[in-house]
């Protein structure tokens, strides 16, 4: 496993230095909207000022969080979300016990040998929240502060590349290291793309977290509907880090793009 992540990490710096064409994509190659998340995991694209995006993410126990992100400034996004599990289903509803927040600000844009540079903060994390005595937080931790790094190639249609640190704020579980993350996305055809994360976990893995060391492995299909509507379907966790995963945990993803 520490070979892979030395792979991982040197395949990313490779790419981010290598000099090619700049692109852009989300959910195929003709799309003209940067892709601002990966599965779990932030980049460093932007929605822009005066645009809107409003997303929902269905998962296990009936659970949904929604969300909406606006472009405020040209290098500046806001958004918030909130949601629990029950939501769907016959099962007693159990919100989460905060809205999520997140606000991210690109310092450096993208040119043809540097990637775009942004930093930020989320506080949203993934799928249900746990709040037993030793473990008050989200399956999957939420980024919390972060910088991230990202570059755009034209190469059959269109790659980015992702990679970040971050340090997330849910830290109850006493493993409050800072974690890495890495991620690509590749479109397929003017409709659909692919992507694949792999969050290291450095930050889920001691004391009392849950994580087993492994890192999580995830995958995400993106089909655009028509204008501004992106359906999206994750496999998440394939490296099974955590108990209770069999082949991976199947979420859906639909996020809607408008401007004001």
């Amino acid at each position: 496993m520490k070979a892979i992540k030395i792979i991982l990490i040197l395949g990313v710096l490779i790419v981010l230095t290598y000099n090619t064409i700049l692109a852009q994509s989300y959910a195929g190659s003709a799309a003209a909207v940067e892709p601002t998340m990966l599965v779990d995991k932030p980049t460093a694209g932007l929605l822009r000022r005066g645009t809107y995006s409003v997303s929902s993410n269905f998962f296990q126990r009936g659970g949904l969080v929604a969300g909406i992100t606006v472009g405020i400034f040209e290098p500046f996004t806001f958004g918030i979300s909130y949601g629990g599990t029950g939501i769907i289903g016959k099962d007693s509803i159990n919100m989460n016990p905060l809205p999520g927040v997140n606000a991210k600000l690109r310092i450096l844009s993208e040119g043809i040998l540097m990637p775009a540079l942004a930093i930020g903060f989320d506080s949203q994390g993934k799928e249900p929240y746990m709040s037993s005595d030793s473990l008050k937080r989200y399956t999957i931790k939420s980024p919390g502060v972060y910088v991230v790094a990202s570059k755009n190639y034209s190469i059959l249609g269109n790659l980015s590349i992702h990679g970040g640190l971050n340090r997330s704020l849910e830290n109850g579980d006493g493993d409050e290291d800072l974690n890495m993350f890495v991620g690509v996305e590749k479109s397929l055809s003017n409709d659909i793309s692919i992507m694949f994360e792999y969050d290291f976990g450095v930050n889920d893995n001691h004391g009392n977290a849950i994580g087993k060391g492994n890192g999580y492995l995830n995958f995400g299909f993106r089909w655009s509907w028509g204008k501004g509507l992106v359906v999206g379907f994750n496999l998440k966790n394939i490296t099974k880090n955590q108990d209770n995963v069999n082949v991976g945990n199947r979420t859906l993803q639909i996020d809607y793009i408008g401007e004001f």
